[in-house]
């Protein structure tokens, strides 16, 4: 199978999850708005979430996938088998005692490190922890679910991985429809909203389960001990597991600053999930693929099929994500009003979240191509360099939200976060780049600029299209034809931006060609 093949096979997948997200997001709009309950509910599912990528994410695509490529490389699947195996009985063990610790000291990470702003007002830091200790067993759940897509993407097996996700959305949206449908007020609302993140977790759990037994390979709960395969693992999995969760490090740091003001984590947390779809379409696919893809090309000596393929994905990023920035940033407003600006959530509101969205847009190729830039150093088994990069921006995050905060408000904390993603972006290339393991392309350099040009032409005929709808645009306007005629506009600007970028060679028919029908490159020594 192809790369741009796969890629569309987990991003597909991912879509359909993200158009749940959407759904779920502009009930939760009309339910709560912007009001106390959505910023408690956000703050106590910001934590679980956290550590799910951390522990789980992070951790495991970045450290679990390669080790288990390789065991299928040398021992094939009973080896690959016995491995996880004994990573599950230590990953069990490991996250019971996490678990237990962490809803035992729920009310102090409440008042320290998720929402410190919330302690002046009692009932609401009640709520949080209270909600926060339900929802945290979501993390043992997705991180045992992430294992195992961990072995079903290694499998070639993409898809059950992709969908499991979609199952939160669902949950949560029918939690939302009966809160609506029974006239709940808010806090029974979020109180739904939280028991539902739990029983999501656990189908989420079920279904990789399953699809890892269609695959051929079943687990077994073995007594944790601490083999040689399994130190390997650890001393990877914890740099990596700190680097893998950088998005949402940063977004706790803004979340935690954010909590002093009302409002402000649930304004962040609405923009948040606008610009999630293009990242997690495009951005989550090209990792998964892409990680598995380059372990086994270097286990077997490919150099060139590896480079290649990381200079694919840039590629194939690139091509996305830059009309998607430039969208975000003009249509911000006419995005918001459209998903979110009714019931609870007002015209104020929209104003907010879209000047957030808006600066999301800047910062989303930097976001993306983090996904495709990290795996040139873990499938090297290198996760300390990436690591250390998170570092610097996790500083440069907080030090920045901190100034930007007190006088821009939430947008100060998406300037932060936007900042922090390209500083990442710019030490994970430039490294690989110095080290050889990403060859320089002046085509695809040249490429890349024009995709620019291709974006801005776009972003005119959107302007100008913008100016001359307003009043179909408008607050005022009809919801359905404010729908239509977003989604016309949005049908042209990709147009426009499509035939541009062919039209000036930003993209070919050889660039995809290449990606549609990609060869293994011929063997090279190391």
């Amino acid at each position: 199978m192809s790369l741009v093949k796969k890629f569309a096979t987990v991003g597909g997948a991912t879509l359909g999850s993200r158009i749940f997200g959407f759904a779920r997001e502009t009930l939760m709009a009309a339910a709560l708005g912007t009001g106390p309950m959505a910023d408690v509910f956000y703050a106590a599912f910001r934590f679980p979430n956290l550590f799910r990528r951390l522990f789980a994410e992070g951790a495991f695509n970045a450290a679990f996938v390669p080790l288990f490529a390789k065991e299928i490389e040398a021992n094939g699947t009973d080896g690959a088998k016995r491995f996880s195996e004994e990573v599950f009985g230590v990953l069990f063990s490991v996250l019971l005692l996490i678990t237990i610790v962490m809803e035992l000291a729920m009310p102090l990470l409440v008042r320290f490190i998720i929402a410190p702003g919330f302690t002046n007002d009692p009932d609401k830091f009640d709520i949080t922890v209270r909600m926060a200790a339900v929802m945290f067993p979501y993390l043992m759940c997705m991180s045992l679910t992430a294992m195992m897509s961990g072995m079903l993407n290694s499998l070639h097996h993409f898809f059950a991985a992709a969908i499991a996700p979609v199952f939160l959305n669902v949950v949560m949206i029918g939690a939302l429809f009966y809160a609506l449908y029974t006239g709940a007020e808010p806090l029974q609302t979020a109180w739904y909203l939280s028991w539902g993140v739990l029983v999501a977790g656990i189908l989420q759990l079920v279904v990789v389960y399953l699809g890892v037994v269609h695959a051929g390979m079943s687990i077994g709960l073995r007594f944790p001990r601490f083999t040689p395969n399994v130190k390997r693992l650890l001393i990877l999995a914890i740099p990596a597991a700190v680097t893998g969760g950088i998005t949402q490090i940063n977004q706790m740091i803004g979340q935690a600053i954010a909590s002093s003001r009302e409002g402000a984590i649930a304004a962040l947390q609405y923009a948040d999930r606008i610009y999630q779809l293009p990242l997690g379409v495009v951005g989550v696919a090209v990792g998964v693929v892409l990680l598995p893809e380059l372990a086994r090309a270097l286990k077997a000596g490919n150099l060139r099929e590896a480079g290649n393929l990381q200079n694919r994905s840039i590629e194939f990023v690139l091509f996305l994500t830059i009309p998607a920035a430039f969208a975000l940033w003009i249509l911000s407003d006419e995005i918001i009003r459209v998903l979110y600006e009714r019931g609870a959530f007002h015209q104020e509101n929209t104003a907010i979240v879209g000047s957030i969205l808006a600066i999301y847009g800047i910062g989303l190729p930097a976001f993306v191509l983090i996904k495709a830039l990290q795996p040139g150093f873990y499938a090297r088994e290198d996760t300390r360099t990436p690591m250390r990069f998170s570092a610097v921006a996790v500083g440069v995050n907080c030090a920045t939200a901190l100034t930007l905060f007190p006088h821009l408000g939430a947008p100060g904390i998406a300037v932060a976060e936007a900042t922090a993603g390209w500083i990442s972006t710019v030490l994970l290339f430039s490294t690989l780049l110095r080290r050889g393991h990403l060859a320089w392309e002046w085509a695809l350099a040249r490429r890349a600029a024009l995709l620019v040009v291709s974006a801005a032409v776009m972003g005119a005929a959107i302007m100008y299209l913008q100016h001359r709808w307003a009043p179909w645009l408008a607050s005022d306007a009809r919801l359905t034809t404010k729908i239509s005629t977003l989604g016309l506009l949005i049908l042209i600007a990709m147009t426009v931006y499509f035939a541009t970028a062919f039209l000036i060679g930003g993209a070919n028919l050889g660039m995809i060609r290449r990606n549609l029908n990609r060869k293994p490159a011929v063997k090279t020594d190391t």
